[in-house]
């Protein structure tokens, strides 16, 4: 098998040099539930694209980031563009955060600031929908976002919500597959972005999520629908 993951992060912060970026980040999840893949990375806010053709990969996946996407960066742009060829090329896309916002506006969804503002730490979403791949009832994931899917594209359902997300994850038959939350960030590491946060959360945020790390994301849980979804 045969994995592009497209980093769209743009923080290069000493904080960001500390740890590991998100490529390192989602070869974490991947490998131990899909030893033997191949996983390319391509910096695309950097303007690293991988060439055509895209059906030489088995399937792509879209990173978080910093970043808003409407930001109207020319690398943006691009992004939303391959996004829609690789839809057309029916060759299976994941997005995470960033990513399933960048594929919702790609897609001709809209996205907006969050109604009840920032979100942060562990928060326990609700699977909605059936699909082969996909678990069942509650996961807990990471939260690191302050803007949201506010509609969603008219041909993609809605598999999962939180009370103050509706559109916490969707899909577009077998093929498309996304959540505004992170599968790749560990406990320690959010842990740690709170700390480098402190000074710009509001206290309530920030003290609601440090309480929540008391209970472990999911990530493995979510690591093994991933390999469903690419596998199936």
């Amino acid at each position: 098998m045969r994995l592009a993951i497209l980093m769209a992060n743009t923080d290069e912060s000493a904080f960001a040099d500390r740890h590991p970026r998100d490529g390192e980040k989602w070869r974490a999840v991947l490998e131990p539930v899909l030893p033997g893949a191949s996983l390319v990375v391509y910096p695309v806010k950097d303007g690293v694209f991988p060439d055509a053709p895209l059906t030489r990969f088995d399937g792509f996946i879209i990173t978080g980031s910093p970043a808003s996407v409407g930001d109207g960066q020319e690398w943006q742009g691009r992004l939303e563009a391959l996004i829609r060829d690789i839809v057309a090329a029916d060759v299976k896309l994941f997005g995470a955060c960033y990513g399933h916002q960048a594929i919702a506006r790609a897609l001709g969804g809209t996205v907006g600031p969050n109604p009840d503002g920032k979100q942060y730490g562990v928060v326990e979403s609700q699977v909605i929908a059936d699909r082969l791949w996909l678990g069942k009832g509650p996961i807990r994931l990471s939260a690191a976002h302050e803007e949201q899917v506010t509609n969603p594209p008219d041909r993609v359902e809605i598999i999962a919500r939180h009370p103050t997300c509706p559109v916490a994850g969707m899909a577009m038959g077998d093929n498309l597959f996304t959540t505004q939350y992170h599968p790749e960030i560990s406990t320690a590491f959010m842990a740690a972005l709170l700390d480098e946060m402190q000074a710009v959360l509001p206290e309530d945020v920030l003290q609601r999520a440090r309480a929540s790390l008391a209970q472990a994301p999911e990530n493995a849980r979510f690591a093994r629908w991933l390999a469903r979804f690419f596998a199936g």
